[in-house]
């Protein structure tokens, strides 16, 4: 008798879509059996196609925002560092150092629910002069913006915009009350009304169940998001979340396979937490995940860009733009 791995990957493979009760089914499959399904989705789609981004913490600290999780919420005592929208001069060397390493994705990230539109006008100063000096594909994420300051945004040279739903929407009030699940949304739509491609996955290990991180995932395939990070919490002392435990490379496997079988030909993408898997991802990068975030994440290390080449080459990979 078939099982629900092999009858699913059929399925998917076919081109269908699973639905919740299916992937919960999923959920409880044999680890190995599951992950070995979900490499073989992400062959039929993707092929050997490695998305491989960097950012740069280009506005740190001070947010008004009281997500459990982060260091930057000003709310918590977390002594990050704390600096207003780095200088044009600093990011584009970041980015052009990045694009001399092979890098063929770079990230502004600023803290914040929202850039003010003065700071917009100088993210856009930014991404021309970026796209001036070298050739890398330009992503951002500057919070809660409208469709006017995207298309101004786009028109200045920025192809995607990340904005993660970071959970479900019925687990999400648990880790923030200062801005609402409707409100990323209506930021991740206006962000394609205004033409641009959008990044947007969540946080595993807040507390929340499976039920909640499939239900994230639907809710990401039927916003049409085809770039999904996915980050491992790493707690931070001085956050309401410090003392959680962390996810086992067992569980974020299962969380990557899964999400493989929900969105099949989405960049499943490996983020924050990564290091602490102990073999920085190589294991997800065998059940389905096939893109990641390389270098120091916002306020924690990651993983080098030297070090994340070898391992992509070593897994069969090349370095591509996933939906570009």
């Amino acid at each position: 008798m078939e099982n629900i791995v092999d009858k699913l990957k059929a399925r998917v493979l076919a081109g269908e879509l699973i639905n919740r009760d299916e992937a919960l089914a999923l959920a409880e499959a044999p680890l190995e059996e599951l992950c070995a399904a979900a490499d073989e989705i992400r062959q039929f789609f993707c092929a050997d196609g490695f998305d491989m981004c960097t950012i740069i913490n280009a506005k740190s600290g001070r947010c008004s925002e009281n997500c459990k999780y982060c260091a930057q919420a000003g709310c918590y005592n977390t002594d990050v560092e704390e600096y207003p929208l780095l200088d044009s001069a600093e990011i584009v060397q970041a980015a052009k150092y990045n694009a001399e390493q092979g890098v063929l994705r770079f990230s502004l990230v600023t803290s914040g629910k929202r850039l003010t539109d003065w700071e917009v006008d100088r993210a856009c100063d930014i991404i021309r002069e970026i796209k001036k000096v070298c050739d890398i594909s330009i992503c951002a994420s500057f919070g809660l913006l409208s469709e006017e300051q995207f298309a101004k945004l786009k028109t200045a040279g920025l192809s995607r915009v990340h904005n993660n739903l970071e959970a479900s929407r019925n687990f999400f009030p648990n880790i923030c009350t200062t801005h609402s699940y409707d409100d990323k949304i209506a930021a991740i739509k206006a962000a394609q009304r205004a033409g641009l491609s959008v990044c947007s996955g969540g946080i595993m290990g807040l507390g929340e169940s499976m039920a909640d991180r499939i239900d994230m995932a639907l809710q990401l395939r039927e916003l049409g998001v085809s770039s999904v990070p996915v980050n491992m919490l790493n707690p931070i002392p001085g956050t309401p979340l410090a003392d959680n435990e962390l996810l086992t490379n067992d569980d974020m496997r299962r969380v990557c396979a899964v999400f493989r079988f929900i969105l099949p030909r989405a960049a499943i993408r490996l983020a924050g937490g990564r290091l602490l898997l102990g073999d920085s991802g190589r294991a997800c990068f065998q059940s389905g995940a096939n893109a990641a975030i390389s270098g120091d994440m916002l306020t924690t290390t990651g993983e080098t860009i030297a070090s994340d080449k070898e391992i992509i080459a070593g897994l069969g990979y090349r370095r591509a733009l996933l939906d570009e």
